[in-house]
């Protein structure tokens, strides 16, 4: 076969309809915007990891460190004998930090929209916690899911400030569409991100290695494979902001100069400095956070913070 054939084929092969109309909504609104989800394919999974272990990424170290210190009395509050549901599969540490804190946890149920995440998740699990019985869920979880018969008392858990990448009403939707799936009587351990200096936030979002740029351009390579774009990776940069009218950080892929740019068939136009947003990621304030809980139907019951007050984490009833 000719060479231009295969790389024809091999184009066609990874095409993905679904991500090429995802894109086109994106792209041909007024304001150019693609969801979060699409920054995670494997390459995306893989600098996310890396982005979390960087001087300037606070995020994951902070809140191990917090629920590392609250477990004893996190174990107190929710008694023997629970079963864990954890929203968005994948943060296997923080999971088995929270098992292992709990007395005799009966069951974990980790709940992702990707099945290979959860199969990763159930594998490793299963390694360090043979006595428990493992139950896994592939859904949305932005959806109430129906879950498998599990002992109660039952404990949700939203670790790594995920809640942070949905706007407000997004948020409440969610919360309350966990309140259903968990049922009467059942809490719901949420890791929020706490608002900060934007001296602390910018670089955590940039950093000065440029993993973070990697990760946010990399997005623009698997439109590339999978929409059959035709994005130069040398027109596009990162660029981190803080919106504090919003209270969140921002993700943009921004344009260097005017050009035209082939998305599935279709002609995408950039001015020059015009950006794609990509990602938001909310800071919350305590009390900014329990007024949507509230709003879903749910009540704190306890709260706590690290000694620096950058990541807290709310236990809702």
């Amino acid at each position: 076969m000719h060479p231009t054939l295969k790389l024809a084929q091999a184009a066609l092969s990874a095409f993905d309809p679904v991500i090429a109309q995802t894109a086109l909504e994106g792209l041909t609104a007024p304001r150019k915007t693609l969801p979060p989800h699409l920054l995670y394919d494997p390459e995306g999974c893989r600098l996310f990891d890396a982005i979390t272990t960087l001087p300037e990424y606070y995020v994951t170290r902070t809140e191990l460190a917090l629920l590392e210190r609250i477990g004893p009395e996190l174990a107190s509050l929710i008694g023997p004998g629970a079963s864990v549901v954890e929203y968005g599969a994948g943060s296997v540490t923080k999971a088995a930090l929270l098992l292992a804190a709990l007395e005799k946890p009966a069951a974990y149920a980790p709940l992702d929209i990707a099945e290979v995440a959860v199969d990763g998740t159930v594998q490793a699990m299963r390694q360090r916690f043979p006595q428990i019985a493992l139950h896994p869920i592939v859904g949305n979880f932005m959806e109430p899911v129906a879950l498998p018969p599990l002992q109660t008392p039952l404990l949700g858990f939203f670790p790594g400030s995920t809640i942070g990448n949905l706007d407000r009403p997004a948020a409440i939707a969610f919360l309350a569409a966990a309140r259903q799936s968990l049922g009467q009587g059942a809490r719901f351990l949420v890791g929020v991100d706490l608002p900060k200096d934007p001296a602390i936030l910018v670089p955590a979002y940039d950093d000065a290695a440029g993993v973070t740029a990697a990760f946010n351009l990399n997005l623009l390579r698997r439109l590339n494979r999978e929409a059959a774009a035709g994005f130069d990776m040398d027109g596009f940069r990162h660029e981190a902001r803080w919106n504090a009218a919003h209270s969140r950080m921002e993700m943009h892929l921004c344009s260097r100069a005017a050009q035209s740019v082939p998305v599935a068939g279709q002609p995408i136009r950039f001015a020059a400095g015009e950006t794609i947003h990509t990602e938001s990621s909310y800071k919350h304030a305590r009390g900014a956070f329990l007024e949507m809980a509230r709003a879903a139907g749910w009540e704190s019951e306890a709260c706590w913070t690290d000694a620096g007050q950058m990541f807290s984490m709310h236990l809702l009833r």
